[in-house]
């Protein structure tokens, strides 16, 4: 287990501030937070060091970039021993259409948020390469009509 790092409301105040923006620099990070640069450098550098801050990337909007579809796969294995989830894990890791991936609780093992082209890629990345992967024995989809909400921002509770 993963071991939690304390944090404090200037810890979460700096953390806020860089999710929304990670380009702010530390002199108008000081500024918003009424405290000098030195603590707040410090601070951002502790974070990067134990790992809070994980990496700093840009947030690319789909839609302005590229014609796509975004498609939920719900995919039940045929054994869940360890070994064969772990085999799943490692190749469906290597598709480059899955976003996202997570091992679940409940009736299907994974949940995966994949990008295509159209359907018709989606036919070839469903039953070419998903289907292909060790030990699947069924993928059910569901197919994004309208993205409501969509955040990278972690909320912080005090």
């Amino acid at each position: 287990m993963i071991p939690m790092i304390r944090l404090d409301a200037i810890d979460k105040r700096i953390l806020a501030y860089l999710q929304a923006d990670a380009k702010i620099n530390v002199k108008e990070l000081a500024a918003k937070l009424n405290i000098t640069k030195t603590p707040v450098y410090e601070r951002i550098k502790r974070y990067e060091k134990e790992g809070v801050i994980d990496k700093y990337v840009a947030i690319v909007n789909r839609e302005k970039v590229t014609r796509s579809m975004v498609i939920f796969c719900s995919v039940s294995l045929e054994s869940q021993k360890l070994e064969q989830i772990k085999a799943f894990s490692q190749a469906v890791a290597e598709i480059e259409e899955v976003m996202e991936c997570y091992l679940m609780g409940g009736a299907n093992d994974f949940l995966l948020k994949v990008v295509v082209k159209d359907l018709k890629d989606y036919h070839q990345f469903s039953s070419g390469k998903l289907a292909a992967l060790p030990n699947v024995n069924q993928i059910h989809s569901m197919f994004v009509l309208d993205e409501i909400k969509h955040s990278t921002v972690y909320p912080f509770s005090d």
